[in-house]
């Protein structure tokens, strides 16, 4: 059956999870002008030769430049869901009942797809990486792009593994954003300044945001598991719901949603300990991942899990959002 140019294109759009992509490109703009913009404003250096003048850090990596390191970062996540529903194809006929490739868009585009997006990819990040005079940085966007292809075709049917790796490139999406940014400023203010305070307050920052990204896209993953269990034993995929049942795996999300549940707790206490931050904790965060528990626990059908795991999704798009609040909150000075 030969498909219109206007159903390949759409079907291409849902193949690279057009809104995914939207999500990770709005991660990375507000980790650089939500967090660390409003991190460096409350950081004033002197420079060296203007004893009597301080003035505020600025980026040192242009905004094209920023936009390429994002572009690029899409690009090889969208190669990513490419190569995986191309070896997915099997289990997602079990599982969800129709597939893409294979349908509108044949094996050997998607694959020209893949080839195409990632090419794009990593030369976008070595370019970028060369503009911020450490060229060996793109080695990463190889790595990442490796990842992709050995999660979805290895990684994936092997036991957690599949689930850390996933929940790790998603992590690494924000800290992304922080070396780009961090490596140029460092090396620029830690001549020009006589006392520039260092960069490690970024990374703590930033390096919690991609803490939350990590444990939330773990616990999603393991439901999608649950979810897609008919289709992964078919398949031949020792995932944990296929390994160790349902208890088990009911019992690891219960257990990783209680602990980042506390844990979100545990910085507000210790760091933040301001009214606007607890209450959206409890409301946007606590409250919906308390649902998840509750609804993961009590599942007797497939839509049950399938909830949980849209409502984990949607924690962890609040979870990115928190960022234009700690912006607010690190520009009026209450903390640092």
């Amino acid at each position: 059956m030969k498909h219109s140019p206007g159903e390949q294109l759409r079907d291409l759009m849902t193949l690279v999870r057009l809104p995914n992509l939207m999500v990770v490109a709005l991660t990375m703009m507000l980790m650089r002008y939500a967090i660390i913009r409003p991190l460096l404003g409350a950081m004033p250096v002197t420079l060296a030769g203007e004893p009597m003048l301080s003035t505020v850090m600025t980026f040192r990596l242009g905004w094209i430049d920023f936009v390429i390191l994002v572009i690029s970062t899409c690009l090889i996540t969208a190669a990513g869901y490419v190569i995986n529903d191309y070896f997915d194809i099997r289990a997602d006929l079990i599982n969800r009942g129709s597939i893409i490739v294979g349908n509108t868009i044949t094996r050997r585009k998607a694959m020209m797809y893949h080839n195409i997006l990632n090419i794009l990819g990593v030369a976008g990040g070595t370019y970028v990486s060369a503009r911020v005079g450490y060229v060996w940085l793109g080695v990463f966007f190889v790595l990442i792009s490796g990842l992709l292809w050995f999660y979805s075709g290895t990684y994936k049917r092997q036991f957690l593994i599949g689930n850390i790796v996933v929940a790790l490139l998603v992590a690494m999406v924000p800290m992304l954003v922080v070396v780009y940014d961090a490596g140029p400023i460092y090396r620029y203010y830690s001549h020009a300044a006589t006392d520039f305070p260092g960069v490690a307050i970024l990374f703590w920052w930033v390096g919690g945001f991609a803490l939350f990204a990590f444990l939330t896209t773990l616990i999603r993953e393991i439901i999608k598991d649950m979810e897609d269990f008919e289709g992964d034993r078919e398949t031949g995929r020792k995932t944990l719901p296929v390994k160790s049942g349902f208890t088990i795996c009911r019992v690891v999300v219960v257990v990783l949603t209680l602990m980042t549940i506390l844990l979100l707790y545990f910085v507000w206490f210790r760091y933040l300990n301001d009214r606007i931050t607890l209450i959206y904790i409890s409301l946007l965060l606590a409250l919906p991942m308390a649902v998840v528990i509750y609804r993961v626990i009590t599942a007797g059908e497939k839509q049950h899990l399938h909830f949980a795991s849209r409502l984990m999704k949607l924690v962890m798009l609040f979870g990115i959002l928190y960022s234009l609040v700690a912006g607010a909150i690190i520009t009026s000075g209450n903390i640092l």
